[in-house]
């Protein structure tokens, strides 16, 4: 068990943890500092306690989930990391995979409940800033082979200084290139049909497409500030069931009229048709009615931002 001082040696340098920040069932992520220079960092770790008590099955698959984002992040070139989370250093502490990241001002969750708090939503242009912003991470992801399928504001964090958002936490990532049908992965409130429903034999067929709706699910809650029915009823039926819940599910539309106006009522926009094209595009139930690329999404939101007055002109120019 770890705590406030230790210091965790990696491959590049050690770190002094300064205190734990978050955790989940499997990793816990802490406030450090570089022994060397004093370097802030958030250091993730194995929850060691968790990993002992789990079945070897269940070890097999948190073990693979930090390697998948060690080797995802060490794969990027520093030219593409504009948005997503810098990897400082990795390696091992005690016999687990362990990485340090750089440090940010928390997650885009508690950075709306922040601003909301006050009374004060980002706005379509930040809104629709943000979801570009996603867009060019997720873009990455998919060009260096991967899917992500755990998009949602937890997992994107904030830069205070600058307003730009950062994509985190690539233990759910999946290949590409395996087309097989995988098991279950994900948040089931921001899941898209298919990575949410199995198939006859309880497995998952997923592809990059099925992050898209995620990034459809983050427009229209950026927007309205709260979730859609479809989505919270999948987080539901997950809540009391587990992934049995699918099969109890009965969900609503994925974008009823009434959400259609809600969307359109907060956005305020001169000329909403683009928005409404983007949202429908990136919410289309089925998997292959969704935009094929990175580069289709970035034209959608250029069109969306014309219809703005006060978006960037490098956000209406996106395409």
């Amino acid at each position: 068990m770890v705590e406030a001082g230790d210091i965790i040696t990696l491959t590049a340098g050690a770190w002094r943890l300064e205190a734990r920040l978050t955790g989940s069932s499997y990793g816990q992520v802490w406030r450090a500092v570089s022994v060397l220079d004093g370097t802030p960092a958030a250091v993730k770790l194995v929850n060691r306690d968790q990993m002992d008590l789990a079945l070897p099955p269940q070890r097999a698959v948190w073990r693979a989930s930090f390697d998948a984002e060690i080797a995802f992040l060490r794969a990027l070139q520093p030219w593409d990391q504009r948005h997503i989370v810098r990897l400082l250093d990795s390696g091992e502490h005690d016999g687990q995979p362990a990485l340090a990241l750089e440090l940010l001002d928390g997650d885009l969750a508690g950075h709306l409940k922040s601003l909301r708090s006050r009374g004060a939503g980002p706005g379509i242009d930040q809104a629709l800033a943000w979801t570009a912003q996603v867009n060019a991470a997720l873009a990455k992801v998919h060009q260096y082979g991967w899917r992500y399928l755990d998009l949602k504001p937890a997992n994107l964090l904030v830069d205070a200084r600058t307003r730009a958002l950062k994509l985190a936490d690539f233990g759910t990532n999946r290949q590409l290139a395996d087309r097989a049908a995988h098991s279950y992965a994900g948040t089931a409130a921001w899941q898209a049909p298919e990575q949410f429903f199995p198939d006859d034999a309880g497995r998952y067929r997923t592809d990059a497409r099925s992050d898209y709706f995620a990034l459809g699910a983050l427009l229209y809650t950026l927007v309205t500030g709260v979730s859609l029915r479809y989505c919270a009823a999948c987080a539901d039926a997950f809540r009391t069931h587990g992934t049995a819940g699918a099969l109890r599910a009965r969900p609503p539309a994925i974008l009823a009229p009434d959400e259609v106006a809600l969307f359109l009522g907060h956005a305020c926009a001169r000329d909403p048709d683009g928005l409404l094209v983007l949202l429908r595009a990136l919410l289309a139930p089925r998997l292959d009615a969704r935009p094929r690329h990175a580069l289709e999404i970035s034209r959608l939101i250029a069109r969306a931002a014309q219809g703005l007055d006060s978006a960037p002109a490098a956000l209406r120019s996106a395409a």
